[in-house]
């Protein structure tokens, strides 16, 4: 097991990653501000993990209480939000009750924002089974729910006591959900972590594939990538970009996956494609050489991820755009590339090049 810290003052916290990590109470015990605990997961996490995750804490007499949600992003709403109220409120849970999630990020999110919401605020802990999870959303205390104008519209920053990985959940993981984590590690490799970036060309056939090595040192490679970020801009106040410039490919990926509806598409598919759109229109601004571009696009391919987004239109994905948290005084902001792990916010790009930048990608085969 390596651990790793966000560094955040009195609210710092560790990330504990290793195999069969959720048969260690230990690492979650120290958290409890009580001795109880409300689980909430989903009907295809749960069936898997949840009782493991609960034997230690009950057995070291902890009482446990169940939330099961529906699986998928189409239920990262306010209804589901709601049914986890529901089940505090009908258990009695109390402000000093830890809510821990377990399973992906559709899970993470919605558990954190009913942790940040439900009496104001309770304690928090993330266990994440999926890739996408364990390398990015359960990392940084970032919650919420999908709004039908918007991917993430509405949440809260709320930050974990601890987040405890079991690298081994990734054995169940399907494999379109293993590719859709690789779309947020080769992320993190372009905005920051170019050594990262040249090892993935060299081992994403070994992700793949599943080695336990390989995926370990990807999980860690990019929470520790992530907590220097978060610890450094923890709300994306940095006007440079900060932690905002996390957000590559995002920007057009969460307009995929509103103008498809929630689910269509997953999370990382769309982010694959924003980034891959993302990776265009650096070139045709000169940021961003034509090699560098195809050795971008190449490994999204080798990732089994897509690289161009749905025929939306350009003027949809726009509109979409909009919306985009990182929108400053009706300006949309970009998070682009000036090389291999070297990413800029910039609010100067007309729209008319961002438009034949969606055109070209989109272009392309879906």
């Amino acid at each position: 097991m390596k651990t790793l810290q966000v560094a955040l003052a009195e609210r710092s916290y560790p990330i504990h990653i290793g195999a069969s990590l959720l048969d260690r109470g230990e690492l979650i015990l120290p958290h409890l501000a009580t001795p109880r605990v409300a689980m909430v997961s989903n009907e295809t996490v749960a069936p898997l993990y949840l009782e493991r995750l609960a034997a230690p804490l009950v057995a070291a007499g902890v009482a446990i209480e169940r939330i099961i949600l529906p699986d998928g992003e189409r239920f990262k709403d306010w209804q589901t939000l709601n049914s986890i109220h529901d089940a505090l409120l009908a258990t009695s849970c109390e402000r000093a009750t830890t809510l821990i999630a377990l399973g992906g990020g559709v899970v993470g999110d919605l558990a954190g924002f009913a942790a940040a919401t439900y009496q104001r605020g309770m304690p928090f802990i993330q266990v994440p089974t999926t890739l996408l999870a364990q390398v990015d959303s359960s990392v940084g205390g970032k919650t919420g729910i999908n709004h039908p104008r918007g991917k993430n519209m509405v949440g809260a920053f709320w930050q974990p006591r601890a987040v405890v990985i079991d690298t081994a959940t990734l054995e169940t993981l399907p494999r379109r959900e293993l590719a859709a984590g690789l779309a947020e590690v080769i992320k993190t490799a372009l905005i920051r972590d170019q050594p990262l970036f040249e090892w993935l060309e060299a081992n994403i056939d070994r992700l793949l594939a599943r080695e336990p090595d390989a995926l370990a040192y990807a999980v860690e490679r990019c929470c520790r990538n992530k907590a220097e970020v978060v610890a450094a801009d923890e709300r994306e106040e940095d006007r440079e970009g900060g932690r905002a410039l996390l957000n590559l490919g995002h920007s057009f990926g969460h307009a995929i996956e509103t103008g498809l509806g929630y689910g269509v598409w997953l999370h990382g598919e769309a982010v694959a494609a924003g980034t891959a759109i993302a990776t265009e229109l650096s070139h045709r601004l000169g940021w961003l050489a034509e090699a560098d571009a195809e050795r971008v696009r190449r490994l999204i391919a080798r990732a089994g991820l897509p690289v161009s987004g749905p025929r939306l239109g350009a003027e949809r994905y726009l509109e979409l755009m909009r919306h985009d948290k990182k929108v400053a005084a009706g300006r949309l902001r970009l998070i682009l590339l000036t090389g291999l792990g070297r990413a800029v916010m910039t609010a100067g790009v007309a729209e008319a090049d961002i438009a034949a930048a969606i055109n070209d990608c989109c272009e392309r085969d879906d």
